[in-house]
């Protein structure tokens, strides 16, 4: 198959999962060419299966902003085009299932049928589409995709609940890849965050408000004050400078590292005894699947797909939303027993096996041959 995919090429979960889907494929033979206007963040190492088509978007004084969704559809177009493409899966609705549409139509005018898989991912839906400037574009684009899937059976229910979809949304759940994360041991590296042998948590982000990540340090002030312990804040964002100050004005700034986006997050998490995501909302939680696939149990609220997850007592535990005092006895509990956190570990790995990347690839490929026309 020749699979065009549009996605975000930054670090947020939806373009995560788009550019490890398109390398899984393209491992599996298919010729994959992603379309957006930087390449994909973990899109790092050369495959002959892989294209990247860069959207350019002209600056004319004309325009305040520039112009981006009719650059996209105007690139989708050429891509379709002179790579001959055979489905175009785009992820995250806004504005990639309208651009989407808009290209579908020209090329249909010029005698090329290309079906249309739309992905939703969460804020696409849950946030960004509720908005009255952007909701009847989005249900129509939405309801006008050859196929809709969503990556947890809670984002699915969201979309019907937000938007009038005439369609079935298939749920096909986010993935991990077990081989990448296998945990392994780094001494060095642990001993150069931890000297003392003391407990370290871990947050990944794009510390937006959504993410909580006030609440993150407020856990781990708590837990702090009873278990020797240091905080790893991975990821960047607006909310950054507020959290610096916050650790600066409670003391622990000298047990709390702010180490920025890291590509080779496999070797932060084999490093860390526990995983904290106290967010507001989540329509998976592809951050704490990883931390799960390489034996971190997980702290975190039981917001939106979360559920789906973090098994309750099992591979972490829950609580509600803000919440940071259940959430610092659920971690301080867990840290505090070691036969316990073994038993955690080896359970967060037997639930990140179910969303193996082996198992929930081959779903997409089905997906794709549905709208194919055979020969191709």
């Amino acid at each position: 198959m020749r699979i065009g995919i549009v996605c975000y090429p930054t670090y947020g979960g939806s373009g995560v999962l788009a550019t490890e889907l398109g390398k899984a494929l393209a491992d599996k033979g298919h010729r994959v060419h992603f379309i957006t206007y930087q390449q994909p963040v973990r899109l790092n190492h050369f495959h002959a299966n892989i294209y990247y088509h860069e959207v350019r978007v002209p600056t004319y004084p004309l325009f305040d902003y520039p112009p981006y969704e009719t650059a996209l559809s105007s690139t989708l177009v050429d891509v379709a085009s002179n790579s001959n493409l055979d489905i175009l899966h785009v992820h995250y609705a806004i504005p990639h299932a309208s651009t989407a549409y808009l290209a579908k139509q020209i090329l249909l005018k010029q005698g090329k049928y290309l079906p249309v898989i739309t992905t939703l991912h969460g804020t696409d839906i849950t946030l960004v589409g509720r908005d009255k400037t952007y909701a009847p574009v989005v249900a129509f684009s939405i309801n006008e995709s050859d196929a809709i899937t969503a990556v947890s059976e809670n984002l699915r229910e969201e979309t019907y609940r937000s938007f009038k979809i005439e369609k079935e949304i298939e749920v096909i759940h986010n993935f991990v890849d077990l081989e990448r994360f296998k945990r392994r041991e780094l001494p060095e590296f642990r001993d150069a965050v931890a000297p003392y042998h003391e407990k370290i948590l871990l947050h990944v982000s794009n510390f937006r408000k959504i993410k909580r990540v006030e609440d993150v340090v407020m856990i781990f002030k708590k837990v702090h004050e009873t278990i020797p312990s240091k905080l790893l804040l991975v990821g960047d964002g607006p909310d950054r400078p507020m959290i610096e100050s916050m650790c600066r004005d409670l003391g622990i700034c000298s047990d709390i590292r702010f180490v920025g986006k890291q590509e080779q997050l496999e070797d932060v998490l084999a490093i860390s005894d526990l995983f904290l995501l106290p967010s507001e909302y989540e329509s998976f939680g592809l951050a704490a699947l990883e931390a799960m696939a390489s034996g971190v149990p997980v702290i975190s609220t039981n917001a939106g797909g979360l559920p789906e997850i973090n098994i309750q007592g099992k591979t972490g535990f829950m609580g509600a939303v803000g919440d940071v005092e259940t959430m610092a006895d659920h971690a301080i509990g867990l840290l505090g027993n070691e036969e316990m956190l073994k038993t955690f570990r080896a359970n967060a790995l037997l639930q990140a096996a179910k969303f193996d990347i082996s198992g929930i690839v081959p779903r997409y490929e089905a997906l794709y041959n549905r709208f194919i026309p055979q020969g191709h």
